[in-house]
């Protein structure tokens, strides 16, 4: 998902993204720890969307003040 695509989305679009997001972040930990994963890349590639979302809904926060 790119910039462009998260600040088309609502805000309540987003915090449910980032909810949808650490739950698989959470299972794929999981599946780390007891050596079942398969793309160990997702973690770092879910962690930075997290970030991204995060970072857009606080620029919009920003600009209502």
């Amino acid at each position: 998902m790119t910039n462009s695509e998260i600040r088309q989305l609502s805000n309540e679009e987003i915090m449910k993204k980032i909810d949808e997001c650490k739950e698989e972040l959470f299972n794929l930990r999981f599946n780390a720890a007891t050596g079942n994963l398969e793309k160990p890349s997702r973690i770092k590639e879910l962690r930075k969307l997290v970030a991204r979302m995060k970072t857009i809904l606080r620029e919009r926060e920003l600009e209502k003040n």
